[in-house]
């Protein structure tokens, strides 16, 4: 197979733009990370807190502070935002088209910055951040789904991670800035880290506006000139190659099959044989919030600082580092490894260090002990960051049917943010001391090594492996494999162009083998027919 990630041999035109493309697009990712990143810092400035003080005053350090309650709601107000973001993502996405609508979706992003950057106290900040949240749930959703439908089979899981590895560079990015401007002593120790996020949207949009639409949206509206125009831009081959009117074909004909055995009603997602798809897909997003790594990222300064790390901003920075350094691999691996493997990986490396950070900090409080606790921190960062942070996104942007994908991807990326908000809502109550909470400090870490877990149990019952097939062909293996544990070996047979040129009824919904089946027979029968002639 060899060390590099090389195009298949027998794969005519080029990748080089649809790669570009999908690394473009994944800038998204930038604001995602980026605010989701700054939030932490700015709780903790001084400025900030004497500012937003609604009169409480921290007794750790007797400054004026916002209470836990406060920096629940301030927090985890950005989740909720993205979470009905990303249900609505799927009616925007599938009316203005994937392109038009990652430009919609920023602009709704843009807004919740103005508010944020013009607030001096703790309304309209949550304002701000709500609609910044739900620009980042209708982004959140739409951009894997964007470089799903773009991206070369054979390439396609290292392109949609890059979408993690952006939010990773986001979060590094508002951590420097953080640490820059938390000491100044007026409104910009806030308000730079939040305007900045005019520039990433800029760039997004400028750049959106140049790039094409996804053939396989076009496709689905029934636009098929402008799909092979676009596809000819992403594969660079004339309109009329072979090999991009095969593609274009096998598309079409794998979308109306699956147009045959239902629409994508709303409803129709929670029905057979969608339902387990849909499980699936939200079962490993939401797993992806319960190990525990945004715990570190929107709480990790405090949580530092409360556990008597002199420098907190400077230990969140190279936890930050760790992040972003640590994706790379997993952009590899993907490809060279496998979905499942490296989930699997993931999810037991993670357990052990979660279990670690819990023993030895609920067992000793000393600096020997702070340092193990960010050693350990740094080394689940890495197997957050090489597993379960990019391929949950790959996982989930790959595994539905055209006629759902853009539903059923903004539910299971609601999920995500469900629990990211239930998380970011619970943690003061859970780590912080004081009346009604539960002072748990890094006895935190049992929750989240339990969590990981159940990750390695969802992963051998339900991940499928789906590296180098294309999105057609992983229906294929959904219509084929039962059991997810035998998906490894599966060698992709059904070309839906085929079954439909040589007459499979596709209207009588017959099953995927009852199709690969007759069109096998009627190929035959083309063969022998001939012969008879002579």
């Amino acid at each position: 197979m060899g060390i590099m990630l090389k195009k298949p041999d027998n794969v005519a035109g080029s990748a080089a733009p649809a790669i570009i493309v999908g690394m473009f697009v994944s800038f998204g990712g930038v604001l995602f990370g980026y605010d989701t990143g700054t939030i932490g810092g700015i709780l903790a400035m001084h400025y900030w807190r004497k500012l937003f003080s609604t009169g409480y005053i921290n007794p750790k350090d007797n400054f004026p502070d916002v209470t836990a309650s406060q920096s629940s709601e301030i927090v985890s107000i950005l989740s909720a935002g993205t979470f009905f973001g990303a249900l609505a993502s799927a009616y925007v996405a599938d009316i203005f088209g994937r392109r038009l609508g990652m430009i919609l979706n920023t602009f709704v992003f843009t807004f919740g910055v103005i508010l944020q950057t013009a607030a001096t106290a703790i309304p309209l900040f949550v304002a701000g951040r709500f609609f910044a949240g739900f620009g980042v749930g209708l982004l959140s959703a739409t951009i894997p789904l964007y470089q799903s439908e773009t991206a070369p089979k054979w390439i396609r899981g290292a392109v949609v991670g890059c979408y993690q590895w952006s939010i990773t560079i986001g979060l590094l990015i508002a951590a420097i800035v953080n640490n820059a401007t938390a000491k100044r002593n007026d409104t910009g120790s806030y308000r730079i880290p939040v305007a900045i996020q005019f520039a990433w949207a800029i760039i997004l949009v400028t750049g959106m506006l140049l790039l094409p639409e996804t053939p396989r949206y076009l496709i689905k509206r029934g636009q098929n000139d402008r799909a092979a125009k676009s596809l000819s831009r992403l594969r660079r081959l004339d309109v009329d190659h072979p090999a991009l009117i095969e593609e274009l074909a096998e598309i079409q004909a794998n979308h109306e099959y699956e147009m045959s055995l239902g629409r994508a009603t709303w409803l129709e997602c929670f029905r057979p044989p969608l339902l387990k798809r849909l499980l699936t897909g939200c079962g490993l997003q939401a797993l992806q919030q319960l190990t525990g790594v945004n715990f570190i990222f929107y709480y990790g300064t405090s949580f530092f600082q409360n556990s008597g790390i002199s420098n907190p901003f400077i230990i969140s920075t190279i936890t930050n580092v760790v992040n972003v350094v640590s994706t790379l691999p997993g952009l590899y691996l993907v490809e060279k490894w496998g979905r499942r493997p490296l989930l699997l990986f993931g999810a037991i490396g993670m357990s052990v260090c979660q279990l670690i950070i819990a023993i030895v900090g609920t067992a000793v409080d000393n600096d020997v002990s702070n340092k193990v606790l960010i050693a350990f921190v740094c080394v689940y960062i890495y197997f957050f960051a090489s597993t379960w942070g990019p391929i949950a996104w790959v996982v989930t942007g790959e595994i539905f049917p055209l006629k759902a994908r853009a539903r059923c991807l903004g539910m299971t990326t609601a999920s995500n943010w469900l629990l990211n908000w239930a998380i970011a809502y619970a943690t003061p109550y859970m780590v912080n001391s004081g009346p009604g909470n539960a002072n748990l400090q890094a006895k935190v870490f049992f929750v989240w090594g339990g969590f990981c877990v159940i990750c390695t149990f969802f992963v051998w019952g339900f991940i499928y492996e789906t590296k180098g097939l294309s999105l057609e062909q992983v229906d294929e293996l959904y219509a084929k494999v039962d059991k997810a544990w035998n998906s490894r070996g599966f060698v992709p047979t059904v070309s839906f162009a085929e079954v439909q040129d040589l007459g499979g009824d596709v209207g009588r919904k017959a099953s995927l083998a009852d199709l690969e089946a007759d069109a096998g027979r009627k190929k035959s029968v083309s063969h022998v027919e001939p012969e008879k002639g002579l």
